[in-house]
Order: C-alpha cells, then sequence, then structure tokens
C-alpha cells in the first residue's frame, strides 16, 4: 500500500507520512510532523510542525491541528475541529516588538487511542481527552476529559460516558484517564 498526496497539497521536506497514508486537496503538512500508517487527512487540514498523529487517524476537512499535539491511534477528528497551543496568545511582546518562536510556550495536548472529536470542536491546549472519550459537535473542551466521557457544550460538560462503538454506556468506566 502506497503514499497518496494530492497535487494541491503541501507536505514539507522532513515531516514523516506512513505507508498507506492518504492527504487529500489543499491540505498542509508541515515539516517535523509525523503521521503514521493508513491515515486520511482530508481537505484543507492543517497539521502544523512537530505534532504527532498515530496509526489509523480520520482527520476531516478543515481541522487544524497545531504543534504540541499528539494524537493516538485511532482517532477521529471531525471538520473544522481545531486544537489551540498557546494559552497566553500576543502578536508581540510588550516592547512591541513580534514575537518569534522563543517568546511563548507550548501547552501539550493528548489525545489517547481511539477518542473522537466531534464537528467544529474547539480544544484548549494543555487538556487530554481520554482513551475512547467522545467530545460532541462544537464542544468548547477546556479541561481534561475522562476515558469514554461523553463531554458538550460550551465550556464542555461531562454529560455521560460513551462504549467503543461510540453508543452511550450504560456504566460509568471505573479506570482514570
Amino acid at each position: 500500500m502506497s503514499i497518496h498526496i494530492d497535487p494541491t497539497a503541501t507536505v514539507e521536506e522532513g515531516a514523516f507520512l506512513g505507508e498507506g497514508t492518504r492527504i487529500y486537496h489543499y491540505s498542509h503538512v508541515r515539516k517535523g510532523a509525523r503521521l503514521g500508517k493508513n491515515c486520511i487527512v482530508g481537505g484543507h487540514v492543517y497539521i502544523d510542525s512537530d505534532v504527532v498523529v498515530g496509526d489509523n487517524c480520520k482527520i476531516q476537512s478543515g481541522a487544524r491541528l497545531y504543534h504540541g499535539l499528539t494524537v493516538e491511534d485511532g482517532v477521529f477528528i471531525g471538520p473544522g475541529a481545531q486544537f489551540a497551543n498557546d494559552l497566553n496568545p500576543r502578536a508581540i511582546n510588550p516592547d512591541g516588538s513580534i514575537k518569534g518562536a522563543d517568546d511563548w510556550v507550548v501547552s501539550p495536548t493528548l489525545v489517547k487511542y481511539g477518542a473522537s472529536i466531534g464537528m467544529g470542536a474547539n480544544i484548549l491546549c494543555g487538556v487530554t481527552i481520554g482513551k475512547w472519550a467522545m467530545v460532541g459537535m462544537g464542544a468548547v473542551v477546556v479541561k481534561d476529559v475522562p476515558m469514554k466521557g461523553l463531554v458538550v457544550g460550551n465550556p464542555a460538560q461531562l454529560v455521560g460516558y460513551v462504549n467503543e462503538q461510540g453508543f452511550k454506556a450504560r456504566h460509568v468506566p471505573r479506570r482514570k484517564l
């Protein structure tokens, strides 16, 4: 199985794509990004430098994955979902000079195995989305989501739990993240 990169996509030299990964129209994968095997990256997706994406992930059109993000295997990222990476964003320093790479601190974000991020969700940096968790469409996640947790709203609130197939579960899992 080979790698497919649409002719309109930009994959910078120094990006790593695993066998069987497919990159579709007008997407941009920066140098230093690492995508595992058999990933699907829809159109108009941005994957920043040093983002790590595991095997068998599906990243839908218009998603934005910024530096500091790690995505484990089997994760679904819905259309237009985006991940922040700076808790104190500014364009300039107090003296008016333009901020450079050394003028800010990346807050790492982790999306664990099998989790799903809904369409248009916004994920604050520094959080962990637990294994098999589900983030609802348009949710604004500002704190950790537990394993198999189902969160919705702004700010996202835990409203239940889901099983590995994504259906609402009857019992609360006993393990933490």
